[in-house]
């Protein structure tokens, strides 16, 4: 029911943007309508597919090695307490400064080819995970702890068979949230330059006044992120299978 009453509300919200759109209260200029928007997925399907590729081979790139960096640093961090001590508070002040007041340092240092795009993703996806993986080595039962020492456990088993299960549901809470920055930094990063990609073809779009395809890009990259945000869903079920029985 929940979900009828979802579809009625943005059906409406369309509706009466296309009828806003169609009395010329909204100028197209400032707010193309859904129809046009729609036309321009048709129009410009074959730049659209081309430039969607290339941002997703540079998010999933970005995505996975921020994953790794993540999950090593988390254990690390969990193991080290010094470790947690020196590099948590630099993580927080990193993560208030604005993307896109990182990206032109990073392409000053880098260059213009993909380096600073993956280490623009790594630095906005590692945070969420790291800080889920740890909250949920935090959350493990002390009793369990105490019984896998008594049982003479070393530490890598004690992080293999008690830890990583535990803190699996937490991992893929802040994996949800590293999917969809990963493709809002590809993004962000391809404004500064580059020959290919939604972001380059987003500011080619505006400087052709090509509004209607502008919208279609934004749209088109929402879309992408929650068919990421949908298979990282999938893939929980599929790896946390306690939690679906």
């Amino acid at each position: 029911m929940r979900r009828h009453i979802s579809l009625l509300g943005f059906l409406g919200v369309l509706s009466l943007w296309q009828v806003a759109g169609l009395l010329k209260l909204l100028p197209k200029f400032i707010l193309p309508t859904p129809l046009e928007i729609l036309q321009s997925f048709v129009r410009d399907r074959e730049f659209l597919w081309y430039h969607s590729w290339a941002t997703l081979r540079v998010a999933l790139l970005g995505l996975v090695l921020g994953v790794l960096i993540a999950c090593i640093m988390a254990v690390l961090m969990d193991s080290l307490s010094w470790l947690n001590d020196l590099i948590y508070p630099m993580m927080v002040v990193v993560q208030t400064i604005p993307t896109i007041a990182i990206a032109p340092i990073l392409v000053l240092w880098l260059g213009y080819g993909i380096l600073p795009k993956i280490v623009l993703i790594i630095l906005t996806t590692t945070f969420p995970i790291i800080v889920s993986i740890l909250d949920g080595f935090r959350h493990c039962d002390k009793d369990m702890l105490t019984l896998f020492s008594l049982m003479r456990a070393n530490p890598w088993q004690i992080l293999w068979h008690f830890k990583i299960p535990v803190s699996l549901p937490y991992f893929y809470a802040g994996l949800r949230v590293s999917v969809s920055y990963a493709f809002i930094t590809t993004v962000v990063s391809e404004w500064l330059g580059g020959f290919e990609g939604l972001g380059v073809y987003m500011i080619q779009s505006k400087k052709l006044f090509q509004y209607d395809t502008m919208f279609a890009i934004i749209i088109l990259v929402s879309i992408i992120s929650l068919l990421g945000m949908k298979l990282v869903d999938i893939s929980e079920k599929y790896v946390i299978k306690w939690k679906r029985s």
